[in-house]
């Protein structure tokens, strides 16, 4: 093997790598963004779909997208799986890398183009009805699409440029999302009576943001890894730095544009405007100027700020974004290419376009694939989308959807907070019984017997009443009321975080620039039980640490307590609340 192959061998490997990384991200974006109670369902789909495009692909997919130059699809060597001889295959591509490893490369890519669906019809599709619509995607329609553009197709022969997939593979999972969440309908709650689009939040922005970051790592080895060559390097990173200029861009004018428009730096809106820049990006990447880059990039941000309005203004319900992402922007890079590409900005670039004295002749051509490509790609996954709801129907039961597709589709939840251990009746037989160490100290879970516990001396105080006081007050003020209640000698508390509004009915809060319905605000609850310490001289002293003379100081609850006892001693009352023994 020559260097050259090595070389390129070893680039393709990484790329590949990292754009099959992007599952993680795609995951930890689309979990972070829906509601708790659909977490196990969401990465159960990014785990799943992977698999099933892979089979797709690996059975029937590469054949149809690779084999040979018919106009409309591959109709040579269709199955690669137990053919020995793929050397019809050496020229495809590229010439430097073996057959399997460029096999994977357009494999990972083609698993990002089902995984795009996935985040649109989330928290309501059947998961066995997304298993086969994935499978359906990835064995025929995607390479399809594919056939006319990479692999020597009839947009191909016209002229079509798509560098790395901004309609090949954003493009095509945008249109298959627009028609999954079109014939699924939106989410429960997600309108009111007058046809108002209510927010949803996601439960875990932080993971929302750590799988942007992901996704925005994975694009390093999406674009630059699609030169499927490392003999010119900068080739490889003049497209690093167009990628990376767009997502910047972006993430500015994504920010900006939700500051101005919904009166707050929306996070949701930044996340998804860092990914409208890279795929923005992705079909221009090695076609345009770094400056070019950033006007792309910019303008995709503000885009998918609208886009998201939009499809939610006309009742188009998806959870995180797909459509204005992937869609939306997929369309513009793809019409980018045929305004701004550059003639010899790389190696790549053989054409100029509108902007750079190339005439219509390129954006003309790049319009013909996109209205070919959608019309096609939405009217296919429509139809299969439609003969699974009529055959074993798409979406879950309602009681389903409310309680959580973690449950009803899983019979599983992501996060069992009240999960019982194992219980002493349930342990191994081949576990061996810990002989008590009366010198020893005890674990707060052991249980001794009455002969080893710590000895208790009775000093009843009968009589004295007792009282409870719950507080609800800002979080902020905790550790200044802490230590108050510290100085009056109340060091047993008991304290909660909490979400509530009063009259005033919190303040309104907005995801995605839809109004929260809630709108709760966090406090802190302490709940303190005192018997000799009056309660005027509690209340006072809580008074003057809250107090701001604004709305949302917070409230004091004061309750008779019938007894207390503590349970190692048996102690009642006042004794009970000794801390002493």
């Amino acid at each position: 093997m020559s260097t050259t192959m090595i070389i390129d061998t070893i680039w393709v490997f990484l790329a590949a790598i990292l754009v099959f990384f992007m599952n993680l991200g795609f995951a930890a974006v689309e979990a972070g963004f829906a509601r708790s109670k659909n977490t196990v369902n969401i990465l159960s789909k990014n785990f799943i779909v992977f698999a099933v495009s892979s089979l797709g692909f690996m059975l029937l997919g590469w054949g149809l997208m690779f084999g040979g130059d018919n106009p409309f699809i591959g109709t040579q060597h269709l199955f690669v799986l137990g053919n020995a001889d793929l050397s019809f295959y050496d020229g495809t591509l590229t010439s430097n890398v073996p057959f399997w490893g460029k096999f994977f490369f357009q494999l990972v890519f083609c698993g990002t183009a089902a995984t795009i669906v996935s985040g649109a019809v989330a928290e309501r599709v059947k998961y066995i009805s997304f298993i086969i619509f994935s499978f359906v995607l990835t064995l025929f329609i995607y390479p399809v699409v594919g056939h006319w553009v990479w692999g020597g197709g009839w947009l191909a022969d016209l002229g079509f440029m798509d560098f790395a997939g901004d309609t090949v593979v954003h493009s095509v999972g945008g249109w298959a999302a627009l028609a999954g969440a079109l014939i699924l309908g939106p989410r429960i709650g997600k309108y009111d009576k007058k046809g108002k689009a209510k927010a949803i939040p996601g439960h875990n922005m932080s993971l929302a943001v750590i799988g942007l970051f992901v996704l925005w790592l994975g694009w390093f080895g999406f674009n630059p890894g699609s030169t499927m060559s490392f003999q010119n390097p900068s080739d490889v990173v003049y497209i690093l730095m167009t990628t990376n200029t767009a997502a910047i861009a972006a993430v500015l004018t994504s920010t900006a544009t939700a500051w101005i428009f919904l009166g707050k730096p929306d996070l949701g809106m930044t996340i998804n405007g860092c990914l409208a820049g890279l795929v923005g990006i992705t079909g221009s990447c090695a076609y345009v100027s770094i400056e070019i880059s950033l006007l792309i990039g910019a303008v995709a941000g503000i885009l998918v700020v609208f886009a998201v309005l939009f499809f939610d203004r006309i009742k188009i319900d998806d959870p995180v974004g797909a459509t204005s992402v992937h869609l939306g922007c997929g369309v513009f890079g793809t019409l980018c290419v045929g305004l701004f590409s550059k003639e010899g900005v790389t190696s790549l670039s053989t054409k100029n376009g509108l902007f750079y004295g190339g005439g219509f002749e390129l954006l003309g051509v790049q319009i013909i694939g996109i209205v070919a490509v959608g019309a096609f790609v939405f009217g296919a996954s429509a139809l299969v989308w439609l003969v699974i709801k009529k055959t074993i129907g798409i979406r879950v039961t309602r009681e389903e959807e409310i309680a959580g597709l973690d449950i009803g589709e899983h019979g599983n939840v992501a996060y069992p907070d009240f999960a019982p251990v194992a219980s002493e009746s349930e342990l191994p037989s081949n576990i061996e019984t810990i002989k008590l160490d009366k010198t020893a100290p005890m674990a707060a879970t052991d249980t001794v017997s009455e002969d080893v516990a710590i000895p208790v001396v009775h000093k009843e105080h009968a009589g004295a009443k007792l009282t409870k006081v719950t507080i609800i007050a800002n979080q902020t003020k905790f550790a200044e009321l802490q230590d108050a209640l510290d100085t009056l000698g109340i060091t047993g508390l008991t304290v909660t975080n909490v979400f509530g509004h009063g009259m005033q009915k919190g303040h309104q809060t907005y995801f995605r620039g839809a109004p929260v319905d809630t709108r709760l605000l966090p406090k802190v609850k302490i709940d303190v039980v005192i018997c000799k310490i009056p309660t005027k001289t509690l209340v006072d002293t809580i008074q003057k640490i809250l107090y701001t003379g604004k709305i949302g100081d917070g409230k004091i609850f004061i309750y008779d307590v019938e007894d207390v006892i503590k349970i190692r001693t048996n102690e009642h009352g006042y004794d009970a609340l000794q801390d002493e023994d």
